[in-house]
């Protein structure tokens, strides 16, 4: 991965969703090979229950900054130290359907064990790069969303993990700026308006 790129970008940022949130996008370098941490929310949570996402949350009022929030979030999460995390750069904000404004940060991280915290985080895994750019392991599909309008949905598929939503959208960028990889132009399907939309 060229994390060069990362540093080099200038994100753009939304200022006008209801409320901010940050997360941190880990890259630890495995037996010589880029690879991304990603935890799996607990069955339990409310919003996004059982899906992958990047360590991070909502900023709280004693955070001094957003990169703040994903350093004590990461920390809650996976116990990532903020010492351990080498911050190389930022993307793009993006909205949530649940009316979020989500910072992503991206860092280099000691690749070592982690451990999730078991009120929110029900699995660690970390995901080879060489994977996600697997052409066979990617596929999308386009949704008609009743606030946002049309929206291309990616799914990767790695090693018994589905990446998918909001950190498949901050995945596509990342590994858009960062790797040889692009997204395909073509959609694999378009789902029904009337469909059920929860995870495939």
């Amino acid at each position: 991965m060229e994390l060069g790129r990362v540093t080099e970008y200038v994100p753009r940022a939304v200022t006008d969703e209801e409320r901010n949130a940050a997360v941190l996008a880990p890259v630890a370098v495995r037996d010589g090979e880029p690879h991304l941490v990603f935890t799996k929310r607990a069955d339990h949570l409310g919003e996004h229950a059982g899906q992958m996402s990047f360590p991070g949350g909502g900023r709280e009022p004693s955070d001094e900054d957003l990169l703040a929030t994903a350093l004590r979030e990461a920390d809650e999460e996976i116990g990532l130290g903020p010492d351990e995390a080498d911050v190389v750069g930022r993307l793009d904000d993006i909205r949530t359907t649940t009316r979020y404004a989500v910072s992503p940060f991206v860092a280099r991280v000691p690749d070592r064990q982690y451990t999730p915290d078991e009120r929110e985080v029900a699995e660690i895994a970390v995901l080879p790069v060489s994977g996600l750019v697997d052409p066979d392991n990617y596929e999308n599909e386009r949704r008609e969303h009743p606030q946002y309008g049309e929206a291309i949905v990616h799914f990767f598929r790695v090693d018994g993990y589905t990446v998918w939503g909001a950190t498949a959208r901050i995945l596509v960028q990342l590994l858009e700026l960062a790797t040889d990889w692009r997204a395909p132009e073509t959609i694999d399907r378009v789902l029904d308006p009337d469909a059920d939309v929860g995870r495939r």
